[in-house]
């Protein structure tokens, strides 16, 4: 089985910066990614590769997920390209083209991608993907190259309001 666990970045600052791509995360999208983190790592669900955008409020998030998540955050590698706009088959060829000795990915970035990535790789989402949203979705294949669109299966769903 393989299993890929899609991260919306946590709550951050309004449209204040020069550009986009430095927003930073806000203290309550700090507290809500240490919150689903923590959630994880008490179910055991641990990944084996993580990927992020390398936009500051996503790259942010994965590492707070990755000390919570004893993943060495120099490990995280950052795609450029979900920044700029994946398509879903383009997101699928990300995940196509995972190393086969890992089972489960964790990759984070942003909307309104990430809710279409969850609603075409599961058989049926109907869900919405707020900040800091974490969806695992779980593929009974051998092999990350046998992963196609809605054929995944939900695992969970994660949001900060439930734990609170």
């Amino acid at each position: 089985m393989k299993r890929v666990v899609i991260v919306r970045h946590a709550k951050s600052v309004p449209y204040g910066y020069d550009d986009d791509f430095s927003r930073d995360l806000r203290d309550r999208g700090k507290n809500d990614a240490k919150l689903i983190s923590s959630e994880l790592s008490t179910q055991g669900t641990k990944p084996d590769i993580m990927i992020s955008s390398p936009a500051k409020r996503a790259l942010k998030t994965a590492r707070i997920f990755a000390e919570n998540l004893n993943f060495n955050k120099k490990n995280i590698l950052e795609v450029d390209d979900i920044y700029e706009g994946l398509t879903t088959s383009g997101f699928l060829g990300l995940i196509q083209d995972l190393p086969e000795e890992k089972e489960t990915a964790f990759i984070f970035g942003h909307n309104p991608g990430f809710h279409y990535f969850a609603n075409n790789l599961l058989e049926n989402f109907g869900g919405d993907m707020p900040t800091c949203s974490t969806v695992g979705i779980d593929f009974y294949v051998d092999s990350w190259k046998k992963i196609e669109a809605r054929t995944g299966k939900k695992a969970f769903q994660f949001v900060p309001k439930m734990f609170k």
